[in-house]
């Protein structure tokens, strides 16, 4: 069984990341609004921005509190997969504290 961490777009721009282990089932769960008080449920439509498989739940819940830690210009960049820039971002946050 695959687990997901996956990033949506909210329709104010923001965006939620969570994880699943049934991505086109929590999706529309989003979708209809199906999760009471969830982030989405006011912010909608939401897209798909980003999702990436892991091995366990574990690996997933693992990837989503760090992926939630980050700035929005460092998920920006994972997103498009500029590796470089994460690094980059994660260095001026250690510099900076």
């Amino acid at each position: 069984m695959a687990f997901w961490i996956y990033i949506l777009q909210c329709a104010d721009g923001s965006y939620y990341t969570g994880h699943t282990d049934n991505l086109e089932k929590r999706i529309g769960e989003h979708h209809t609004r199906a999760i009471p008080g969830c982030y989405t449920a006011s912010r909608l439509p939401v897209s798909l921005a980003f999702s990436q498989p892991f091995s366990t739940r574990d690996e997933a819940l693992a990837a989503e509190q760090q992926i939630k830690g980050w700035s929005r210009k460092k998920k920006e960049a994972m997103m498009r997969g500029d590796w470089a820039e994460v690094s980059r971002l994660a260095k001026i946050k250690l510099v900076s504290r």
